[in-house]
């Protein structure tokens, strides 16, 4: 891991992106410092605790809990880190939010589990209801790992490199029925502090920890902000914690945009990029893709 806290914002390069088309997920190494692992770790640690008191962990102490910023204020940090988030602009673009995200806490398992088949894509109903051949990108999502995942059999991410690009793979006619796991997949490793960026479509299943560490992370998707928003953070954006947010991490946690005369419904779409926080800080360092023009009225 690193401590270096100087970091540039720059688009993701010709080589990550050519990784990220044929695999479907880029690690990226070191992308939180020492001192972010070990504040951000302590911070989702006290969430857990207030979670167990309240009795809303799993039987089996296992926490996942949705809205991430909600549950922990710090991390809207996460959302728009600069070690992962231009790998989000330069895949999706301008017009963005944060549409789903979670904290993650699974202890050692220490009771044998029922079997059960878990691969699977991201966005639930759209894998039934798009009907493309493969279906459209839509989201991507940044796992930020604060437990070493550095070898095998932690909880790891498991994944099948290139199966973005499939709508379905060979699996049993219920979850409960054995079945052999997919060809190619693989565990993937990390260090504290590393990150994974991985396309919604990529097929993938999270494994049991059966070490003594327990596997902690947050996970933040984006979307386009035309897409419905699984996050409520209205009473988030209200509160005194809200006013140290920047315009950018504003955006990306659904504040409303339309200024005077303008469409709520239609900047949504993107036809007011100068209303749009993260427009304006990509058009100021040179960084706006063409591939992603706004919309007009």
């Amino acid at each position: 891991m690193t401590t270096s806290t100087t970091r540039t914002a720059r688009a993701m390069t010709t080589e990550q992106r050519a990784r990220f088309e044929r695999d479907g997920y880029l690690v990226v190494p070191a992308a939180l410092t020492d001192d972010e692992v070990e504040r951000y770790s302590r911070a989702l640690d006290r969430v857990y605790a207030q979670e167990r008191a309240a009795g809303r962990v799993g039987a089996d102490g296992s926490m996942h809990r949705l809205g991430a910023v909600a549950a922990l204020p710090e991390a809207v940090h996460l959302t728009d880190h600069p070690s992962t988030f231009p790998l989000v602009w330069s895949v999706l673009g301008w017009n963005v939010h944060v549409y789903h995200s979670h904290l993650d806490v699974h202890p050692p398992i220490r009771v044998p589990k029922p079997y059960r088949f878990e691969w699977h894509q991201d966005g639930g109903r759209q894998n039934r209801e798009l009907e493309t051949e493969p279906r459209p990108r839509l989201s991507v999502k940044v796992a930020f790992w604060l437990s070493d995942v550095s070898v095998p059999g932690r909880g790891n991410f498991k994944v099948v490199p290139g199966s973005h690009l499939s709508n379905r793979i060979d699996g049993p006619p219920r979850r409960d029925i054995r079945w052999p796991e997919p060809p190619g997949a693989v565990e993937v490793t990390a260090e504290p502090g590393d990150a994974v960026f991985f396309d919604r479509r990529l097929w993938h299943t999270r494994t049991g920890n059966h070490s003594e560490l327990t596997r902690k992370g947050v996970f933040i998707a984006y979307s386009h902000r035309w897409s419905h928003n699984r996050d409520e953070n209205s009473a988030l954006l209200a509160s005194p914690a809200a006013v140290a947010f920047t315009p950018v991490q504003r955006q990306l946690l659904g504040a409303p945009l339309a200024a005077p005369g303008q469409s709520a419904g239609d900047h949504q779409w993107g036809h007011y990029p100068d209303t749009t926080p993260l427009h304006g800080y990509l058009a100021a360092r040179g960084l706006l893709d063409p591939h992603h023009p706004p919309l007009r009225p």
